[in-house]
């Protein structure tokens, strides 16, 4: 008996690590800022010390998904989406392929895994949905969202980067009886689904808004930005957000009752107002100042920080009333991250700024240029553990961000 407690108790800090541990796009909120402690506040001219890469992952535009446990990301090979998970020293410690992927036009991996304590889930941009685990990378379960909820595909594949709370999984088929679906993410079996007026996916990832009665999942469809219901799946509204082809892939941003949503193509940034019961929304304000592609934005201290598309500037908006504050034509078109105060900007061209944002102007700290990879630089930087996640389609480059090391 006491060699069984004895194991049992041996078990339960791995389960209990396990059970805590989640790795999610754009850092522990979905919403782009990181909160670490003890990160360089200046680089060295020739950027922070490379700790470790690899250079063998293949097409993809996805970030590391990084955990306590280790580092996961995928990427394409003949057409082929292959896993790849790695411990914290660079080791490859297994490769596990999932299907075909996305091979039309900009080709490779799209959607950055998400993984809870130890299973990644991930979309392809074929729309298959899989559940991995993540000690050996075998599939558990899978899901093909075409054939069992009517995805349709989009122009630039499928895209995603999934959502979960407790033992749901949320996401956005774009059926036109299954716009947004909740699994068990045990399963993979369905929970819920909501039509969402018909329309298809538009490349948006999901966030989970937590009101003082209700949790509500917001994301923009092709026409709409909407919320549904996380209990039951009831739609409580949608409000008009059109762009020419449908691209929505910047994560709303939501802080006190106010959602942000932005979006290129003429478009620009949309403000609303979410009734307290998560029931209703209203427009507040719109702006034409910042219209990023796919690099997200990120909001703190009443500001909101991103960049443009049609006028290739860094830009800093009022968060209340959508003004441009001011702006600095460098690092853009990119995707944006914050940690400490500082923004940290990863540009289409692949330099990668350690920025300030100052009362009335932007202040670059430092600089440097991505030294591997090809292609796009799509993918959205990661910050853990005091080091920098880079991934430039077939590179993945981990730098050191300690102060003191």
């Amino acid at each position: 008996m006491k060699k069984i407690i004895n194991t049992v108790m041996l078990i339960l800090p791995c389960f209990y690590l396990y059970s805590q541990d989640v790795a999610q796009w754009r850092g522990p909120d979905r919403n782009g800022i990181y909160v670490e402690k003890g990160l360089l506040r200046k680089w060295p001219e020739k950027g922070p010390n490379l700790i470790w890469h690899y250079d063998g992952l293949g097409e993809g535009h996805t970030s590391a998904a990084v955990t306590t446990e280790g580092v996961f990301t995928t990427g394409m090979t003949d057409g082929k989406g292959f896993v790849f998970a790695f411990n914290h020293l660079g080791k490859l410690l297994w490769r596990s392929g999932y299907g075909p992927e996305w091979d039309l036009n900009y080709e490779g991996t799209r959607s950055t895994p998400h993984v809870v304590g130890n299973r990644l889930y991930l979309m392809s941009g074929q729309g298959k949905l899989i559940c991995m685990d993540c000690s050996d990378g075998k599939i558990i379960w899978s899901v093909d969202l075409v054939r069992e909820y009517g995805a349709r595909n989009l122009s630039y594949g499928m895209t995603e980067n999934l959502l979960s709370d407790g033992n749901i999984l949320y996401c956005t088929p774009g059926g036109t009886d299954a716009g947004i679906i909740a699994l068990d993410r045990n399963t993979g079996k369905l929970v819920w689904k909501c039509r969402i007026n018909g329309e298809k996916s538009a490349y948006c990832s999901p966030i989970m808004v937590r009101l003082r009665d209700k949790k509500i999942i917001i994301t923009i469809m092709e026409k709409s930005i909407c919320a549904v219901d996380a209990s039951t799946g009831s739609l409580l509204w949608t409000h008009k957000y059109e762009n020419t082809y449908s691209v929505h892939p910047n994560i709303p941003i939501y802080n006190d009752g106010m959602l942000f949503c932005t979006a290129e193509l003429g478009v620009g940034s949309i403000m609303l107002k979410i009734s307290d019961d998560g029931s209703s929304a209203k427009e507040v304000w719109t702006s034409r100042m910042l219209d990023p592609v796919c690099g997200g934005a990120v909001a703190f201290s009443g500001r909101i920080y991103g960049t443009g598309y049609s006028d290739y500037k860094l830009t800093c908006l009022d968060w209340n009333g959508g003004k441009e504050l001011y702006s600095i034509r460098t690092l853009a078109p990119g995707s944006i991250i914050a940690n400490d105060g500082l923004l940290y900007v990863y540009s289409e061209k692949g330099r990668i700024g350690l920025v300030e944002p100052g009362a009335s102007g932007f202040n670059i700290i430092s600089t440097f240029n991505v030294p591997m990879g090809s292609g796009p630089h799509w993918a959205h930087l990661v910050i853990h553990n005091k080091r920098l996640y880079v991934r430039h389609n077939n590179a993945l480059m981990v730098y050191d961000l300690a102060m003191n090391r």
